[in-house]
């Protein structure tokens, strides 16, 4: 995964009506916000300055070519003068990118002494971004609002946020999505409508045949697994005799990649209940794929590879670490409550306090070789987990707020990678909740991304959010749930 840098549309509104000489001031003021936008490291896009709109034309004209522009990740506008906002109706109709309103203004400050009508005619960003505002709410428009001076660090903070969201929303459109063999047998919530997600998302889903792979795997050369293995070297800290293990993950990771990168997929998904012709499971070679930017599900759960492979684009140039997860177990100690996260191998090395270890030991289910897999301890930090499930009628993101942690005490019987956390509210209102709001036993765990943000990209891709934490009740968020239930009906 490479870091890259995406254009946002910024367009500023105004009005023929206070003369050209205006006009040409509101350009100039709008250049020098853009150029100190871009002069900002923490965003994630370049701003691109559209020009000034006058009237309904040039407002539709700009709007759909922004549509067109496969480059183009959102648009922003401000209303430097007033715009009076019927002229935005026809363009808005149109809109289908991610769209943040900018209410902000030139200058920060009045300049009491020397104010006159002149100047306020200029700067009345109070008058026009008002007026703006009611057009967006009398046509129903998802948006994000954020007002405040334009070099105010918390402004540009949370501009910062709104362009991972629209990033997310940007590549979710082209996503395509790899499953090697189908979900795991009974189980309900990996399961999904692939074709609403298409229309919802963008997603493309496609499965394949673990055959498919194998011609991928008779074809991967010696000096490839001998590559392969120096960067396992270099990243790792070797723990095991059984190098051979080692290789045979090493093989299988240049056997996906090649297959995944051939077809332009960018997420997958296995499952141990389908591994015919293949020695091992998949654990090693899957973390480290993730490591460089892959999305995972395990047991056929692409709807959590999907997000998986989001997340992380939207968390480009952050260190914190995004991952697949899996809940497994509850440690009701009052005195130090938690669950413990882990999974029997898929879990992306981003996540670990200190160098992960390579080690190899049985695994219980697959009936297959030991696998070699990736065995660490999980950083201290904030962080959310993400869960998207499939309610049938709409998609439905639930989002828990989490203090992660490592593990309360040594577990030398448990070869995984390890990671403990403490929900927010606390352990007995968040397991309630989320089992009340039909959140996954799979999520995506990140420290770089927060409940905001994700918050964000649920209205731009418009689903359903439910966002549990510190201030969650369980009465408050049934009646949540309940009113949500009525309002999704009438909306789908």
């Amino acid at each position: 995964m490479e870091s890259k840098k995406y254009k946002f549309w910024f367009i500023t509104g105004t009005q023929l009506l206070y003369g050209t000489k205006v006009i040409e001031e509101v350009d100039r003021n709008s250049r020098k916000i853009v150029c100190s936008l871009n002069d900002v490291p923490e965003l994630q896009g370049i701003v691109l300055y559209k020009g000034s709109v006058v009237d309904p034309q040039s407002i539709r004209t700009l709007i759909n070519a922004a549509n067109s522009d496969p480059e183009c990740a959102g648009v922003i506008t401000w209303m430097h003068t007033f715009s009076p906002s019927k002229m935005w109706i026809s363009g808005l109709l149109t809109l289908q990118k991610p769209y943040l309103h900018l209410d902000t203004q030139f200058y920060r400050d009045i300049p009491w002494d020397s104010i006159d009508m002149d100047y306020m005619n200029l700067h009345q960003s109070a008058h026009g971004d008002r007026e703006h505002g009611y057009i967006g709410t009398r046509m129903r428009i998802a948006r994000k609002v954020i007002a405040g001076h334009w070099q105010d660090p918390n402004v540009l903070q949370k501009i910062g946020r709104w362009m991972r969201s629209a990033i997310g929303a940007f590549e979710s459109r082209r996503l395509k999505i790899c499953r090697f063999g189908d979900n795991m047998r009974s189980v309900a919530v990996t399961e999904g409508d692939k074709v609403d997600a298409e229309i919802k998302f963008g997603w493309s889903v496609d499965g394949y045949g673990i055959g498919d792979l194998l011609h991928y795997l008779e074809a991967v050369t010696d000096s490839e697994i001998s590559e392969q293995m120096n960067r396992y070297y270099k990243r790792y800290e070797m723990c095991t005799d059984n190098i051979d293990a080692v290789r045979y993950q090493a093989k299988v990771q240049v056997a996906i990649n090649s297959f995944l990168d051939e077809r332009g997929y960018t997420a997958f998904t296995d499952t141990f209940e389908d591994l015919h012709g293949l020695q091992q499971l998949p654990g090693l070679a899957v973390q480290d794929l993730c490591a460089a930017g892959y999305g995972f599900g395990a047991e056929g759960d692409w709807k959590t590879a999907a997000m998986c492979r989001i997340m992380k684009l939207m968390s480009q140039g952050l260190t914190g670490g995004t991952s697949f997860m899996e809940d497994y177990s509850y440690h009701f100690d009052p005195k130090n409550l938690g669950i413990l996260c882990a999974h029997m191998l898929e879990v992306d090395p981003s996540l670990a306090s200190g160098k992960p270890r390579i080690e190899v030991h049985p695994l219980g289910i697959g009936g297959r070789e030991d696998p070699a897999r990736l065995c660490f301890e999980s950083k201290n930090g904030l962080a959310i987990l993400v869960s998207l499930i499939d309610l049938g009628n709409r998609f439905r993101m639930v989002i828990n707020d989490i203090e992660a942690c490592e593990p309360f005490e040594k577990m030398p019987k448990l070869p995984t990678a390890r990671i403990m956390w403490k929900p927010f509210p606390n352990i007995q209102t968040s397991a309630e909740a989320w089992i009340l709001t039909g959140g996954a036993h799979h999520t995506v765990l990140s420290y770089d991304l927060d409940a905001e943000i994700m918050q964000d990209f649920c209205k731009i891709m418009g689903i359903e959010c439910v966002h549990i934490s510190n201030d969650t009740t369980i009465p408050q968020l049934e009646k949540e749930l309940m009113w949500n239930e009525v309002c999704w009906k009438f909306l789908t």
